[in-house]
């Protein structure tokens, strides 16, 4: 239960770590924070990974967070990082559908968010956990009063022929392989792949301290999915894909989408978002899929949206600070000029 740090990917602050149950008996691996330098947080932020993700890899974010004066809590889905699993192998990704994600966030939100952690409530969810988040808005069961997605998994650009691999997927599952990695996987985490060609980062340092963390924590870092888990991804996906479901969504939500995206379709992202009532989309050029390990030109961008639109965020102090920065650099320049 314990969080595991590297020389590269320090804790930030003294996290309060918890085990919560949910209702079908998974336990689960929650770290809680407070904000930095100061009693009373503007509110909690609550991360919501994407697919073989864990709370080590999100402790700059968390960082971040808590200079913005908010808690943060962190946990684990099901199936990764360092919660349970449902299979024996614990490097498989596998769920056999994604309501069972549903009752991982309930059982965080009635153990956690709602007894200890200070309001509002906020979601900033990537990937897979946009997915679950954007479910949830939709079913009137998200526990967050504004919701911030990167790059959420509306349609996958990684799959050129999603149609074949759903229904290869529901062959599969048919004929008794859903706990069986897809065809061709195995337990090695996506984050141990080299720099080169990597469709997550154009960072190469928060690449390399991604991987650290990965070989750190063993086998928690899952490797590839299951085909029961891909046939419940393509389930979600296909009902995104319904002309009227982003016009039932609520919760003001604020999508960041990547320029860049080898793993999901920004495209159709765009689409999706500009049909929602309570929504907007805005693209940060040439990033990659995972917009918060970003070199930071991207990060600078997300962060400027993200404090544009949570309620509570210092906006001054840090406005204040990229100015300082922004002459910083405007006079390092001049001096170069003068120098030549």
């Amino acid at each position: 239960m314990q969080l595991v740090p590297t020389p590269s990917n320090p804790l930030p602050g003294e996290p309060t770590m918890m085990h919560v149950t949910t209702q079908d008996g998974v336990a689960l691996r929650v770290a809680r924070w407070g904000p930095a330098g100061r009693k009373d947080a503007r509110g909690t932020v609550c991360i919501l990974q994407g697919r073989a993700e864990f709370i080590e890899k999100y402790f700059e974010t968390v960082a971040d967070l808590r200079q913005r004066g908010f808690a943060v809590v962190a946990f684990d889905w099901r199936g990764q990082g360092g919660s349970g699993r449902e299979v024996r192998d614990p490097r498989k990704g596998h769920v056999g559908t994604f309501e069972a994600y549903r009752r991982d966030l309930e059982a965080v939100q009635d153990q956690v968010l709602e007894p200890l952690m200070a309001k509002p409530c906020f979601g900033l969810a990537h990937s897979m956990g946009g997915a679950i988040a954007i479910v949830g808005a939709r079913e009137g069961w998200l526990p967050f009063e504004r919701l911030v997605a990167t790059a959420p998994m509306i349609a996958l650009s990684l799959i050129q022929r999603t149609r074949l691999a759903s229904g290869a997927a529901a062959l599969l599952t048919t004929f008794g392989f859903r706990r069986s990695f897809i065809p061709g996987g195995d337990g090695t985490s996506v984050l141990l792949q080299p720099f080169s060609g990597n469709l997550l980062t154009g960072d190469p340092q928060r690449h390399a301290r991604n991987a650290e963390a990965a070989a750190a924590i063993g086998s928690t870092a899952i490797g590839d999915p299951t085909v029961g888990w891909v046939r419940a991804a393509f389930k979600v996906m296909e009902a995104f894909a319904e002309p009227r479901y982003p016009l039932e969504i609520r919760t003001p939500t604020l999508i960041v989408a990547a320029g860049v995206d080898g793993v999901c379709s920004t495209p159709v992202i765009e689409r999706f978002a500009a049909r929602m009532k309570a929504g907007r989309v805005i693209v940060i050029p040439g990033a990659r899929h995972e917009i918060l390990m970003e070199r930071d030109f991207v990060r600078e961008e997300f962060w400027a949206a993200f404090d544009a639109f949570i309620p509570g965020a210092p906006r001054d102090r840090i406005l204040s600070v990229r100015a300082q920065e922004s002459e910083d650099r405007s006079m390092e320049a001049a001096v170069a000029d003068s120098e030549n």
